[in-house]
């Protein structure tokens, strides 16, 4: 054989080695070890501990706030052009998100909508962590001109001037001031907005001031109080750890494919992804830096170092005064960690009812979960800040099996139907 066509046939033969080694499955256990099952057991619905209390929040779970929170979601008349409602960005019908890469209410924002479904499990909201409690990241998106774009008096004067929600109101929190006095309450008047909003409240009695925002505070323990209502379902991965519980086999269920069962073991082990997702709803509600592009055009996002100096300066904070906790239950806001080294460090998302949740990540950069998987394999050196994640020697029918994993997380909600409609009014 001439020596060309014997060097053609050696690098035939390897890169045919080479893509038979990229596809070859990867072996599945006939049986889990003691720590696999103790950390597939630990990631099931079935240990989801009972909703947290919310001490900021006395109404969390009254179930009058609770109604009241559901007509507030999707009320349209809680935006500057009537059009927008909390169900604008949070569909329930997309896993309480948009579908879009940015949320966009009277204009566009430059974040991603992050679900609702478990959220009330988190010690901290939005992806940098600047709120610390469900009720006062209820708030936020009223008073942002490119979402809601009310003035905090607007929110104020209409709960006081509908019927139905001055008698919910006044049920949970007590009589309504009186706000028909112009003088004392200008129709349009907050500490954000545009600078006759914020010259309105400027020369407005502290006293005043104070009765509008204790309004609005109570506005977000309603909202809040619904929210705690939507809570993720049972997928098949939990028919599976309930199936594995009664049997010393690992695949004796069929509530998984074998790709989803090889896609589990990589999951828990070789892919490292439980070291942040973890726990039932697949986050560790922490934040981390994985060297995810900005959006084009847009500046990297400082992320957590800057939304923890938010959240602590924030009036609605667990330790203001509009906060039904008590001063030693917000330990958890003082010595939160943050600073420079988690410059460019995002919330964990959770990875349950991933189907209806796409673009992902905290600017919807990415479009597919197999992208999500690329870019994890990759671990690129971070624009700011420092890449947690390191670069994963995944082979492309690994990276299958643990994409066909993610699909065995999807599920329906465990929130009763009347709380996903839209009230009558």
């Amino acid at each position: 054989m001439p020596r060309k066509s014997k060097l053609v046939g050696v690098l035939l033969l390897s890169a045919l080695t080479y893509l038979a080694w990229q596809w070859m499955p990867v072996p599945l256990p006939s049986q889990w070890s003691d720590e696999q099952r103790a950390l597939i057991e630990s990631l099931a619905l079935a240990q989801l501990p009972p909703l947290p209390d919310d001490t900021g929040n006395a109404v969390a779970d009254d179930p009058l706030a609770a109604r009241f929170g559901h007509q507030l979601f999707f009320d349209t008349r809680l935006s500057a052009n009537n059009e927008v409602s909390c169900a604008t960005c949070h569909m329930p019908t997309a896993g309480f998100t948009d579908g879009r890469r940015v949320s966009v209410g009277i204009s566009a924002t430059e974040r991603n909508t992050m679900p609702l479904a478990g959220a009330a499990y988190s010690r901290w909201y939005f992806w940098d962590g600047r709120k610390d409690s469900l009720w006062s990241q209820a708030l936020a998106p009223l008073e942002d001109p490119r979402e809601h774009g009310m003035s905090r008096m607007e929110v104020a004067r209409l709960i006081s001037s509908t019927d139905s929600y001055r008698d919910s109101y006044e049920q949970l929190f007590g009589e309504l001031p009186a706000l028909e006095d112009s003088d004392r309450f200008p129709s349009r008047a907050s500490p954000l907005g545009d600078e006759q909003s914020k010259l309105a409240w400027q020369r407005m009695d502290e006293s005043d001031r104070y009765e509008v925002s204790l309004i609005f505070a109570n506005i977000g323990k309603a909202l809040a109080a619904y929210q705690r209502k939507l809570l993720p379902g049972p997928a098949a991965f939990d028919h599976y750890v309930a199936d594995l519980q009664h049997s010393s086999s690992a695949t004796d269920s069929s509530a998984m494919s074998r790709a989803q069962l090889a896609g589990l073991k990589l999951f828990i082990g070789k892919a490292q992804c439980i070291n942040c997702h973890n726990g039932p709803l697949f986050t560790n509600n922490d934040f981390h830096n994985t060297a995810v592009l900005s959006a084009p055009g847009v500046l990297p996002a400082a992320g957590r170092s800057e939304g923890l100096r938010l959240a602590r300066s924030d009036p609605f904070n667990c330790t203001g005064k509009f906060s039904d906790a008590d001063a030693s239950e917000c330990i958890e806001l003082e010595f939160a960690r943050g600073g420079d080294d988690m410059i460019g460090a995002q919330r964990t998302a959770s990875l349950r009812n991933l189907a209806d949740t796409a673009p992902y990540m905290h600017a919807g950069q990415i479009a597919t979960l197999e992208e999500v998987i690329d870019h994890y394999v990759a671990a690129d050196i971070a624009v700011i800040g420092h890449n947690e994640a390191k670069p994963l020697n995944l082979r492309a029918i690994e990276k299958r099996q643990l994409r066909a994993f993610l699909d065995a997380l999807n599920g329906d909600l465990a929130t009763d139907d009347q709380w996903l409609l839209e009230p009558a009014r």
